[in-house]
């Protein structure tokens, strides 16, 4: 029968591997910028582009 303290420091660890898992899944989730948020400064396609304002 396993102890207490392994089944601890087993249950422990594997959280530990999980938490570092789904953080990275979120991460990667919105890790580029969408087309629109790329493109959209552009303006629309076969149109001028807007002019900046600095």
């Amino acid at each position: 029968m396993a102890s207490n303290t392994a089944i601890t420091r087993i249950r422990r660890a594997r959280n530990h591997k999980k938490a570092g898992r789904s953080r990275k899944k979120k991460e990667s989730r919105k890790s580029t910028l969408s087309d629109a948020e790329l493109f959209g400064p552009l303006g629309e396609p076969g149109q001028p582009a807007p002019v900046q304002s600095s």
